[in-house]
């Protein structure tokens, strides 16, 4: 259906109708439903009873002036996919009868956030899952927060001498860094460490495979990758490392074939190829003990469960059986013992637990309601579109399918007489006056024949068109550069849902800008059945009642890699555990940034700010342009806001 009013409400809508055009039941496998009450549902996993309304919940911690937008992060769904993963690799461990066993790590650059880093540590300490770290900084943070001395630190990214060196003391304090060479002059730095130090390191390889990858980041790998050794590079690498008497510290193989990969066989492929990278470097000599298969375990966006961007043609346990068959094979071809398997699978652990919920601010949309005047002294163009409108009013095509011709021919009339109208406009020929009135003409033309066709007539090419004229813009109280910046960066489609009103049916069509100014600062690509559309089935807005949308499947790198466009800043963070009698537990609050501490982080001090607008004022007012009361009024205002979030407040 388009923005228009219709003609009469569908009392028959049902829940099962709002599932069907949300895809819910496919993209929000366990984890997210429709209840009773028409709202989103939350469950931690499939054998619990637990469920929590997420429209309550919002508005239960909006009673507490905890305002949207909000990222509201479940604990238990993060346990959950910790979980699964882990029971996963075990499965097939035990189908395989594999001699070794899996040890995951978590990519801290997924999200840094402290209190998620917590939390992960705390639901995988069980399977001693450790942290993928990929900067002296996240380096520093893996030492202070992860104390299971079983757990790996695996070393990624660039590495100058201070992180090498860190990376090696740290081994005796217990922990378990693997300094892996992404890069051929990091070995020098390495020797050079060792000797310096007088201490070993566990040390990695990382390969470039040549095995092609798929998806939006398949040119990431390859031989023009930005990280990893070739094949030369690694012959060179073992012969310095025996020479510097290092090959018996040389224990891990790693190798990474693109982010959310979405296609099984890429996985087989480069399983393949690193398993027998793997074998020859035994056979060199180094007491191989892990492989790192990498990341890029993709999670189903839209639900269809095919080889799109969006999607994965392969479950979580088809991962693991694949991993672990294929590293078994090969190794055992070759009478080289199973190592451990390590992964890091960031997005498919921390993608679902997060919701990012905003209100709706206002909406926008062009005016079909026209009065059609019937005087006699207005242009050819007005007549002819007015004699257009009153035709199309006279058809119904509801049992007149043959007719939809002609309703095409009368459309294509109405925009010819609108584009001939532009066209007098820009001749001086009609006043601004006539050409609104034209175009209200036009889009009362569109409603018209949107109102008198079923929906897979108004999908017609030469009629599709009038679905975007009549749509609306909905307002949305968030930045997308810092809340989801994925979907302007790399047009990433993320399930967006209204969290309320399902028994209602959505009838308009719409978009969303965001607060910024900017054009790109947009919603409007949106999942449809495992295709991508560009607008979204929507409820209008009521006054004095907030309309809330949640954007699901949105916890990996977002917050990360927010920035502070038009100096909108975090939103609030909620960690929400889930109670046995559906209430739930709120375990951390984050708040958002007041407009103090956005300002403080360019340089701005907020007391010069205002002491500066004060002096301002006294100069007024020894002008006489402003009087002491507004002056005072103008400094506690400006003093209250900078306080205040970014964000726009009831």
């Amino acid at each position: 259906m388009t923005n228009f009013e219709p003609k009469k409400l569908n009392k028959n809508w049902t829940i099962k109708d709002s599932i069907s055009t949300y895809g819910i039941d496919k993209w929000g496998e366990k984890y997210f439903s429709i209840n009773s009450d028409g709202n989103i549902s939350i469950t931690p996993n499939r054998k619990s009873k637990k469920k929590v309304d997420l429209y309550k919940l919002v508005k239960e911690i909006k009673s507490r002036e905890i305002n949207t937008p909000l990222i509201i992060r479940f604990n238990d769904i993060l346990e959950d996919r910790i979980t699964e993963i882990n029971n996963a690799f075990s499965q097939a461990i035990e189908t395989y009868n594999y001699k070794n066993i899996y040890q995951g790590v978590f990519p801290i650059k997924c999200n840094q956030q402290k209190n998620v880093l917590e939390k992960i540590i705390e639901y995988g300490d069980r399977w001693d899952l450790g942290l993928e770290v990929g900067s002296k900084s996240e380096l520093l943070i893996g030492l202070s927060i992860l104390e299971n001395q079983k757990s790996l630190l695996i070393c990624n990214g660039y590495k100058d001498k201070k992180y090498i060196e860190t990376a090696i003391l740290a081994r005796k304090l217990g922990k378990q860094p693997i300094l892996v060479i992404e890069q051929r002059d990091e070995v020098q730095r390495i020797i050079e460490a060792v000797k310096d130090l007088k201490a070993t390191p566990i040390l990695g390889i990382r390969s470039k495979l040549s095995s092609e990858s798929s998806g939006r980041w398949g040119k990431s790998v390859g031989d023009n990758s930005k990280f990893g050794l070739s094949i030369p590079e690694i012959m060179l690498t073992i012969k310095e490392l025996k020479e510097a008497n290092l090959i018996n510290e040389m224990m891990l193989l790693h190798f990474h074939v693109g982010s959310q990969i979405s296609d099984i066989s890429v996985i087989k492929d480069a399983l393949q190829e690193a398993s027998q990278i793997f074998v020859e470097l035994s056979k060199l000599g180094a007491p191989m003990k892990y492989i790192d298969v990498g990341g890029g375990l993709g999670i189903d966006f839209d639900g269809t469960k095919t080889s799109s961007n969006t999607s994965t043609n392969y479950s979580l346990q088809n991962y693991a059986n694949d991993v672990i068959a294929t590293v078994k094979d090969i190794c055992e071809v070759n009478n080289i013992q199973h190592p451990i398997i390590i992964s890091e699978s960031g997005r498919a652990i921390i993608s679902h637990c997060s919701v990012l919920i905003f209100n709706v601010l206002g909406t926008s949309h062009v005016s079909s309601k026209v009065k059609v005047s019937d005087q006699k002294k207005q242009s050819l163009i007005i007549t002819n579109l007015i004699e257009t409108l009153n035709q199309l009013k006279i058809k119904s095509l509801r049992d007149k399918k043959e007719d939809l011709s002609e309703i095409i021919e009368l459309w294509n009339d109405a925009k010819k007489f609108k584009e001939d109208c532009l066209v007098a406009f820009r001749l001086g020929f009609i006043c601004l006056e006539e050409r609104a009135y034209a175009e209200e003409l036009t889009w009362a033309c569109a409603k018209e024949i949107a109102n008198n066709l079923d929906n897979d007539e108004i999908t017609h090419p030469d009629l599709s068109e009038i679905t975007n004229t009549l749509a609306s813009t909905y307002y949305a109280n968030l930045s997308v550069f810092k809340s989801i910046p994925d979907t302007w960066a790399i047009n990433q489609v993320f399930p967006i849902v209204p969290i309320h009103r399902h028994l209602e049916e959505p009838f308009c069509k719409g978009n969303f800008a965001d607060l910024t100014c900017d054009s790109d600062g947009k919603l409007n690509s949106f999942i449809d059945n495992g295709k991508i559309k560009s607008l979204l089935n929507l409820h209008r807005p009521e006054k004095n009642n907030d309309y809330l949308i949640g954007i699901f499947m949105a916890g990996a790198y977002q917050e990360a890699l927010g920035n502070f466009h038009n100096l909108f800043g975090n939103t609030n963070i909620i960690h929400i555990d889930i109670n046995e009698d559906n209430s739930y537990k709120i375990k951390s609050i984050i708040k958002e940034n007041s407009k103090s501490e956005i300002l403080e982080l360019l340089n701005y001090s907020s007391d010069n700010l205002v002491e500066s607008i004060r002096v301002k004022t006294e100069s007024a007012i020894n002008n006489k342009t402003l009087t002491i009361q507004e002056a005072r009024k103008l400094i506690d205002q400006i003093e209250t806001s900078l306080r205040k979030s970014s964000y726009l407040s009831e």
